[in-house]
């Protein structure tokens, strides 16, 4: 790696201590030599084992259910189900006032999506608890499911959560997060071009190498130690203390080392519930993702469509861009509201555009609920605006680098939701990514400096 100093060199304070020198990563030795302890290498005397009865529907109703003889299994300590959690119904994002409050800890009456937790079996054994919630009956009354985002946006579609009312998120601005810049009407009025495309993607899982997972063991004096993989241990503790109905000073939460994660283990699904069975039965619980649940039942990144419109002149300069963004929540809000959210920000990428319209929705549907995953609301907006730049160049039959430079923000340019542009650097990345690439670009691009807006 090389550290180029002649960039921004009148502005940037030299001889840091840490910033720009190489420092080993203080956990790599326990990495390397095995020792790293991970949450699922602590074991307790007379730990139960919990395993999930999960739905086998995308979308239906709870007429029944049935544990009794799930109860009679050899090794089976308890079975529990909505009744039993004290505050079932919750949203993780409450935490900062993102609300109301739609996800059930156990199903109540309704299931939304394939997979979704019914009941769960403490057992003995790993292989009992799994053998017992095969025998809890329940009855089912299958409803019309809705798996396309534009299909549920649709009058008449089947209403996923009932919590929300209706298949989208509704922000403070509407049914949708928007951005209003400029005239983008005008703009595309001005254009000596108009592109629009449309770009979608797939949910993607994170795929950890350790599945999701946690270890609970009573204290005494009705306080809990919860070891765990999280990626966000405040979220999980405060977020299990209203499911519980307990103070988090009771719950002590061990965790920091996570067997891979991207964003995959940021929800608090399987903590609440392993507390609570610790709780109920005053014994150290286990409840670990089998590989088959972290592919099914663990929140993928968001399936995403974004539909871009841009208007621009013969010179490469843009001068309108529309977007469209639809984000697959799936069955429940979890982070896709703020994710979306992000993308309403991001989508007019970091170019200067001066007329610019967003809106980006946050749609409900009957598949696995969607999360966080590495840049999400953003990571696929950019694949989407990046392909944008590059057919916009061919059909101005221009270099696609020199088309970015061009329309390339700089310090002081005002980006869409209104907030100047400041400590850019992206004339200077591409300029190196040019050298780097033995790119041929003219001399004024070279020259260009995302400070000097003259330059």
């Amino acid at each position: 790696m090389e550290l180029r100093k002649d960039y921004f060199a009148d502005v940037r304070k030299d001889g840091l201590n840490e910033i720009g020198q190489p420092r080993p990563r203080l956990d790599s030795p326990g990495h390397v030599t095995g020792k790293t302890a991970y949450f699922a290498d602590r074991n307790f005397p007379g730990m139960l084992h919990l395993k999930m009865v999960r739905s086998p529907h995308h979308h239906a109703r709870i007429r029944s259910i049935d544990t009794s003889e799930a109860e009679k299994h050899p090794g089976v300590v308890k079975v529990l189900t909505a009744k039993d959690v004290p505050h079932n119904v919750y949203t993780i994002l409450i935490l900062i006032q993102i609300g109301p409050e739609d996800e059930t800890v156990l199903a109540d009456g309704k299931v939304r999506w394939k997979g979704e937790a019914v009941a769960a079996v403490l057992a003995e054994t790993e292989r009992a608890a799994q053998e017992a919630a095969a025998k809890v009956e329940v009855d089912y009354e299958v409803l019309p499911a809705v798996f396309d985002m534009e299909e549920a946006l649709r009058p008449g579609a089947p209403v996923v959560n009932e919590y929300h009312g209706q298949n989208y998120y509704l922000y403070d601005s509407g049914e949708c997060r928007k951005v209003r810049f400029g005239d983008v009407e005008a703009g595309f009025a001005q254009a000596d071009h108009i592109l629009e495309q449309s770009y979608q993607s797939s949910p993607i899982e994170h795929a950890p190498t350790e599945t999701t997972g946690c270890v609970v063991a009573p204290e005494g004096n009705d306080r809990f130690t919860c070891y765990t993989n999280t990626q966000a241990m405040f979220f999980t503790l405060d977020n299990a203390s209203i499911i519980l109905q307990m103070p988090g000073s009771k719950l002590h939460f061990v965790g920091g080392t996570v067997g891979g994660g991207f964003g995959g283990k940021v929800d608090v699904i399987v903590e609440p519930i392993a507390i609570l069975g610790a709780k109920l039965t005053g014994r150290p619980v286990c409840f670990i993702y089998s590989r088959e649940e972290e592919m099914q039942i663990s929140s993928p990144r968001a399936a995403e469509k974004v539909v871009i419109k841009d208007g621009v002149m013969k010179d490469g300069r843009i001068v309108a861009r529309k977007v469209t963004g639809y984000t697959d929540a799936g069955a429940y809000s979890r982070h896709s509201p703020y994710g979306a959210q992000k993308g309403a920000a991001h989508y007019p990428g970091p170019y200067t555009i001066p007329n610019v319209w967003i809106d980006t929705y946050c749609v409900y549907t009957n598949r696995t609920p969607s999360s966080a995953m590495r840049g999400f609301g953003v990571t696929i907006g950019d694949f989407a605006l990046e392909v944008q730049m590059d057919n916009l160049a061919r059909l101005i039959r221009m270099d696609p680098l020199e088309f970015r430079f061009i329309n390339a923000y700089r310090d002081g340019d005002m980006k869409a939701h209104r907030q100047p542009t400041e400590g850019a650097a992206l004339i200077e990345c591409m300029q190196e990514a040019a050298r780097a690439a033995n790119w041929p670009l003219a001399e004024k691009y070279m020259a260009m400096s995302s400070y000097r807006k003259g330059a």
